[in-house]
């Protein structure tokens, strides 16, 4: 009974994996469309940007009603329409001409998918493994951050062969298939099929916190803070990254016998995949903040490295491995963090309020970005304001965040600083 069940969580580990790989494109492939929307279009970057902007707040602002469907209907059902939905967004933007049929149809229906699958998976795992819950929510969530690892040459060779409309038809109508396929094998856990929380290990909630409690604590909203602020620096390098790689004259240069753009654009997903399962397993075993502050310096440090070295294309595409390394974690660790201290009967619900935070993200580091480079005439400004942003978030795990979720867990330790003291109280209910 032990090994079935043991066996059967696994098993569903590996079929949400599969599935957050086939909604990983419409984000992490977007910058190669940019330019052919803009063609077709006739609009600006900032413009055509809105559709990323819409893509990322759809996907993120809906979360928490997608969440509660989830949770109240059937995950397999509502993930299985996700898929579909995001691969039918991408099947549609292939026949648009307008800029407001771009929005409709990459930026709604792929936003709307992606985000019901992403949700409902993570809400998912965090469920199925309560011992490993920063390795899970890390596994999953590294599907949707290397899925494209599949798709970005493809997608490159097939754009410059066929077109960018034959290529979104072809690949949405394939991915759209397999993850709606593969999310047809997915449900809950059922009693006694998934194990104890060792309490040494994983710190949780004496009681599953309903979402309209946790939305009345001042620590779920630092949580939120801290997430779009991590939200925002890295957005601003996914969604900007073919236009300053082709300001900083780098983007066609070779790189070990590759283009720099798509080289780049693929080692990126393998970083950005792995961070999530290593630094959520480092979580599990150091700690949530402790994790958080080392992960988000690391990314100040690779991005400002990165400026320094922005003409040099090996260091280019070097170094913009290390940056997304270091910011993919935070799909990991927030939701982890998350239900160890608001529960795991509302997960996936909760959890929806807090994606939100990315969709705020997604304001700053898509138009908005591309309007202060129109506006100052450079990526500067632009990468010292991420910079800016991971330091100020690594300084609230390490010296709020830290001592606020201990003292709201009711756990010893040192004694909460002054600026925490406000976090500490539980609310009525929690």
């Amino acid at each position: 009974m032990m090994n079935t069940s043991s066996n059967t969580r696994w098993i569903q580990l590996a079929l949400g994996l599969l599935v957050m790989m086939t909604i990983s494109s419409p984000q992490y492939v977007w910058t190669l469309f940019v330019k052919p929307f803009q063609a077709t279009t006739g609009a600006g970057l900032p413009a055509v940007q809105v559709t990323f902007t819409l893509l990322i707040v759809l996907q993120t602002f809906f979360s928490p009603a997608q969440g509660w469907l989830i949770d109240r209907f059937s995950a397999k059902g509502m993930i299985a329409f996700g898929a579909a939905l995001s691969g039918a967004g991408w099947a549609a933007a292939s026949q648009i001409d307008s800029l407001y049929g771009l929005y409709a149809t990459y930026g709604v229906l792929c936003g709307l998918g992606t985000g019901i699958v992403y949700v409902g998976i993570i809400g998912l795992m965090v469920r199925w493994f309560p011992d490993r819950r920063g390795f899970a929510a890390g596994i999953v969530a590294a599907g949707y951050g290397m899925g494209a690892i599949a798709t970005t040459f493809p997608i490159t060779d097939m754009i410059a062969a066929s077109g960018y409309r034959h290529t979104l038809l072809v690949f949405g109508a394939i991915l759209g298939v397999i993850g709606f396929v593969a999310a047809l094998g997915l449900r809950q856990p059922k009693p006694g099929e998934t194990p104890e929380i060792p309490a040494e290990k994983v710190a949780s909630a004496a009681k599953d916190v309903a979402p309209a409690v946790m939305l009345k604590t001042p620590l779920f909203w630092l949580m939120f803070a801290m997430m779009a602020m991590m939200s925002t620096g890295g957005l601003m390098v996914v969604a900007q990254f073919a236009a300053f790689a082709k300001e900083f004259g780098v983007a066609d240069a070779l790189v070990f016998g590759f283009a720099a753009l798509p080289f780049a654009l693929t080692f990126d997903r393998i970083t950005n995949g792995l961070t999530r399962p290593f630094f959520g397993w480092v979580s599990d075993n150091i700690g949530r903040e402790n994790t958080m502050a080392i992960a988000f310096a690391l990314e100040a440090c690779a991005i400002a490295l990165l400026l320094v070295w922005r003409e040099n294309a090996y260091a280019f595409a070097l170094l913009s491995g290390v940056v997304f390394f270091a910011w993919g974690e935070i799909f990991s660790l927030f939701p982890s963090t998350l239900t160890d201290t608001f529960g795991t009967k509302h997960a996936t619900t909760n959890y929806g309020f807090l994606y939100m935070a990315q969709g705020v993200g997604s304001l700053l580091g898509g138009p908005f970005a591309a309007m202060i480079h129109d506006s100052a005439g450079s990526w500067v400004p632009v990468f010292c304001i991420a910079i800016g942003l991971d330091l100020a978030t690594a300084t609230l795990a390490w010296f709020v965040l830290k001592p606020a979720r201990r003292a709201y867990l009711g756990r010893p330790g040192p004694a909460v600083s002054e600026v925490a003291a406000p976090l500490a109280a539980k609310p009525a209910g929690a």
